[in-house]
């Protein structure tokens, strides 16, 4: 018998050997089902259907954004967030916490090369000693609270058995979906339907920020006789940067960029004058095009 394999098919067609992961071998669909399909608490609940993993891995990116508001996490500190119990979603297994430690070293080493192809999937950002148990108190206040409203549990219970000592939230941080409680189970459907409109989110704002770590780090490397002498130079603040896309009328030359000298009000740049584009060639080096304004045509990107 050959043990050095465990496949799962997903509805997409594609499979994954659970023994060795490869991180393109699921659809952000697959994995939303996967997570939404996926029992916490064993399946138990005082509701009439059991919470999902899906549910819960949003319960914890909420918390832990209310809790950064000071220092607003990354596209992908957010993804590694929601991504946090991944690995349960893929295997279809999310055993109690208790009974992790009997699984032994086979399960965890299984669970350790999952993480790692979602990991290399996603370009999580490794943990950090202080984002990490911001993250681990989110993940435990979920679970008090789901042990709470969802299970059942009562708080003594919940600190004489469970050792539980975090006292459960009162608000939903989610709130109440329409012809439901606060606290009360999503069907699967409903689950992975939220959870894959939230992952793909910050997918799309995970790649506007590494697009622009790309421009900020090309611009980084101009000579500072020419960036001295921009008006608005690249900075790590993309909130105040224009992106353009600049053709001339007959159509002979065209140029993506930022803009980083120019004309400029309250309103904006007057691109019907000269301003200056910073671009990335395709060797990933950057360069600055003047423009006139005048013999274009501008579309802000």
């Amino acid at each position: 018998m050959n043990h050095d394999r465990a496949f799962v098919l997903f509805k997409s067609g594609r499979k994954i050997n659970l023994l060795d992961p490869d991180p393109q071998a699921w659809t952000e669909e697959d994995l939303a089902m996967g997570l939404s399909r996926t029992n916490r608490w064993a399946g138990h609940s005082r509701w009439p259907l059991p919470l999902s993993v899906a549910q819960h891995s949003l319960t914890v990116l909420t918390l832990a954004e209310l809790m950064a508001k000071d220092q607003p996490l990354t596209a992908r500190e957010k993804l590694r967030e929601i991504l946090h119990d991944g690995t349960e979603g893929l295997a279809g297994f999310d055993p109690l916490h208790p009974l992790k430690l009997h699984l032994g070293p086979g399960f965890a080493e299984l669970d350790g090369r999952l993480q790692a192809a979602i990991d290399l999937r996603y370009k999580l950002p490794a943990w950090t000693e202080d984002s990490y148990k911001n993250h681990k108190f989110a993940d435990r206040l979920a679970a008090a609270s789901e042990a709470f409203h969802v299970v059942g549990w009562s708080r003594d219970e919940m600190e004489g058995l469970l050792n539980i000592n975090i006292p459960p939230l009162l608000k939903d941080p989610l709130g109440a979906v329409a012809g439901l409680k606060e606290w009360e189970p999503w069907s699967p459907q409903d689950a992975a339907d939220r959870f894959l409109m939230r992952l793909k989110e910050l997918l799309d704002e995970a790649q506007v920020e590494d697009d622009h770590a790309t421009i900020v780090q090309a611009f980084s490397r101009l000579p500072e006789t020419c960036k001295a002498k921009l008006r608005y130079p690249i900075t790590n603040n993309s909130t105040c940067h224009v992106e353009v896309h600049v053709e001339t009328r007959d159509g002979w030359a065209s140029v993506k960029g930022v803009v980083v000298d120019g004309e400029r009000d309250a309103g904006g740049f007057d691109f019907e004058t000269i301003f200056t584009v910073f671009s990335i060639t395709e060797d990933g080096e950057g360069d600055l095009t003047r423009c006139n304004g005048a013999g274009c045509h501008v579309q802000i990107l």
